[in-house]
């Protein structure tokens, strides 16, 4: 038999997902909900946990319990990376109208908010053992984030390596204040004459650390998808290695794979 704040939270849900509480609004106060059900505030309160661990409210202190709205959904395709490598040499004219979050969200250029920040770090072990480089070697890492305007988290955390000295010749790929670069990664590896051969993505799931959390704004319980991409140009070299962090309630990943006929 269901426990009590069980059966208060089943009622709560069923509204939720009928409408009659809808997304933004507040629930009732906890002095409310104690007189309509006639249980205890330590009750009502484990019937709130219950919600939001589930995702389906925020609770904000001072104000109460609200509705969550729903997030934008990001679907990630393995078909972006031609679309990209092909947008990379399209006209700047062209490479202004989208870049690869408005095609995974469906969102204008204009919904956006971005920001990029750049610092030059010495490889540590690992980066370098995946960039097939000596440890210490120059790299240059940029940290970028982009959310939507009417929302207050990002979609992802992305950080990305380049080797410094395979594109310091264009001293633009060096300034952060370039950002946001129209072509992105791509065109920016194309202006110094490298194009990009393969593509290898290795996805793993885990809780977020409680900094991750606080900035994705992930409801309780919720995991993280973590993609190391690794990019390779056509001499099989690596070109970038970029590390994404993707929260696990609004991130949708797509793969389509065609085979050749008998």
């Amino acid at each position: 038999m269901a426990k009590a704040y069980e059966r208060i939270a089943d009622e709560l849900r069923a509204e939720i997902r009928a409408g009659q509480l809808r997304p933004g609004d507040r629930l009732p106060a906890e002095s409310a909900l104690v007189e309509r059900f006639g249980k205890s505030h330590v009750t009502i309160r484990e019937a709130l946990r219950v919600l939001q661990t589930e995702g389906l409210i925020d609770k904000q202190h001072g104000r109460g319990s609200f509705v969550r709205r729903p997030r934008t959904l990001v679907q990630r395709t393995n078909s972006r990376h031609q679309w990209e490598k092909d947008r990379a040499r399209e006209p700047e004219e062209r490479r202004l109208q989208t870049g690869a979050t408005e095609r995974d969200t469906g969102l204008a250029v204009d919904d956006l908010v971005f920001h990029a920040s750049y610092r030059e770090i010495k490889a540590p072990k690992d980066l370098a053992e995946a960039m097939g480089v000596p440890e210490g070697t120059a790299l240059m890492e940029r940290t970028y984030r982009t959310r939507y305007s009417a929302e207050r988290a990002p979609f992802t955390l992305v950080t990305s390596y380049l080797i410094r000295e395979r594109i310091e010749s264009n001293p633009d790929l060096l300034d952060e204040t370039k950002e946001p670069w129209p072509g992105g990664t791509w065109n920016q590896l194309h202006t110094v004459g490298i194009e990009i051969d393969r593509v290898e993505e290795r996805v793993t799931a885990r809780p977020p650390t409680a900094e991750e959390a606080e900035e994705l704004d992930l409801p309780p319980g919720t995991s993280v998808l973590i993609l190391r991409k690794t990019s390779y140009d056509t001499e099989g070299r690596v070109a970038d290695v970029s590390d994404v962090t993707l929260p696990g309630d609004r991130t949708e990943m797509l793969f389509t794979t065609h085979l050749e006929r008998w």
